[in-house]
């Protein structure tokens, strides 16, 4: 299992222009076939772009917050 925390893909404050960036590390960080898992503070639509780039990459994908507890994006597990 790994656990990215979105907050230290970007520092202080998201940039859209960053993006490509944010994704590459994220890519890097979860590797391929792995299970992750996505939290901490971010804007939604940094969220969305990592989930998107990881798909395919990932085995599974969970977002996970102190509200919602861990919550299933996909899950690719043929188990």
């Amino acid at each position: 299992m790994v656990t990215i925390n979105v907050k230290e893909l970007y520092g202080d404050q998201a940039k859209l222009n960053k993006l490509p960036e944010y994704i590459k590390q994220a890519q890097e960080l979860a590797g391929q076939g792995q299970d992750i898992t996505l939290t901490g503070p971010g804007p939604v639509w940094l969220y969305l772009a990592v989930a998107h780039a990881l798909h395919g990459k990932a085995r599974s994908l969970r977002y996970d917050s102190p509200v919602t507890g861990p919550v299933v994006i996909f899950d690719h597990n043929p188990y």
